[in-house]
């Protein structure tokens, strides 16, 4: 009787995903994927099992990653100093050459390597390959951090269109060859963009966003690109969320259906915001 309760539960279960397994059968998501949800193994597998779960169903999934800690860890063996300006890490000769070592050589091969052992079919890229993240230096004083000033899609496109899950560390290159390190959550918003995807979603280490950022319980659950610039000046989007929230404002004012900001420390919580009505974070839609 058990047995049968459970296989009921298991149907309608399946039932209830449907509708939203049909409506965004084929089309475009990308994850930006970060903070805790990558550095907590439990959370690691539950993540690339929902990845692999929206692939086998028929759902274009991007899976765009940074690696901050593993980054720092490398320079503190490595005994260069970790450096931030306003929130980006100043990346000078010696980091940029860590950084790409980190990024595109271990954190993207220990993420294709992971889907694989469960059962899916990830290529990894680095923004460097075919010319995918075209950069040029950010203004100031940051080193070689980079702006972005093209996506070239082909390559992302031509694994999708093959069957991987395109996993994508967040360098860059110019056409003299520099090597730059981008922002994850700009490279996400603007690769979003020029695939036009249906959404974005942004693990993060909080709820969403906050009114009260000392309360769980005060989650905004959805704004409009229009109240963005007000939040900012009312101070409620601030410190290293404004650039998150910016990235995913321009993205939907520039084409992408919606963009979520959820809490990558609960467990399937791609699912959860995916396959449900209620969804959970914050939406930021037109």
């Amino acid at each position: 009787m058990e047995n049968m309760n459970m296989n009921s539960l298991k149907a309608s279960v399946l039932t209830a995903a449907l509708p939203y397994i049909q409506k965004y059968y084929g089309k475009t998501v990308v994850v930006k994927y970060g903070g805790n949800a990558m550095v907590n193994p439990m959370l690691k597998k539950a993540v690339m099992s929902d990845i692999i779960l929206l692939s086998l169903v028929g759902i274009n999934v991007v899976l765009v990653h940074g690696g901050g800690p593993e980054i720092s860890g490398m320079l503190k063996r490595l005994d260069i100093p970790s450096k931030f300006v306003d929130g980006l890490r100043y990346t000078d000769e010696q980091t940029v050459e860590v950084v790409q070592m980190v990024l595109s050589g271990k954190t993207n091969k220990d993420l294709v390597s992971l889907i694989g052992q469960l059962g899916g079919k990830a290529i990894g890229m680095c923004g460097i390959d075919g010319g995918m993240i075209q950069a040029k230096k950010l203004e100031g004083d940051y080193g070689f951090v980079g702006d972005i000033t093209e996506i070239n899609v082909a390559p992302i496109n031509h694994a999708i269109h093959h069957g991987y899950i395109p996993v994508i560390a967040t360098v860059g290159t110019d056409a003299e060859g520099n090597v730059y390190n981008i922002n994850a959550d700009t490279a996400a918003a603007e690769i979003a963009t020029a695939l036009q995807a249906e959404n974005i979603i942004t693990l993060t280490d909080i709820r969403g966003l906050l009114r009260d950022v000392n309360d769980d319980e005060s989650l905004i659950p959805h704004i409009t690109v229009d109240e963005v610039e007000g939040l900012i000046d009312e101070g409620i989007i601030s410190g290293g969320m404004i650039p998150k929230v910016q990235g995913l404002e321009k993205a939907v004012r520039e084409g992408v259906k919606k963009a979520v900001m959820i809490d990558g420390r609960i467990e399937h919580s791609i699912l959860i915001e995916m396959f449900s009505d209620e969804g959970i974070g914050t939406m930021i839609s037109k």
